[in-house]
């Protein structure tokens, strides 16, 4: 029997930290898309971060 309530508790505990960790999930998502949302709001549409110009790689200097 005591092995029994020592499952439950056990059981009970789990399932406690998995609700948690199920919020805070919930919590960093919602932040995500507010800020990308404001990001989408207060950006203009001919400044964009990037464009289709490839990257221009650079000659190590000589010594």
């Amino acid at each position: 029997m005591f092995e029994y309530e020592l499952h439950r508790m056990r059981s009970a505990q789990l399932r406690e930290e998995a609700a948690q960790e199920r919020l805070a999930r919930q919590v960093r998502h919602s932040r995500r898309t507010a800020r990308r949302e404001e990001a989408a709001l207060h950006s203009t549409s001919g400044a964009e971060t990037h464009t289709d110009r490839p990257r221009r790689h650079r000659l190590p200097r000589t010594a």
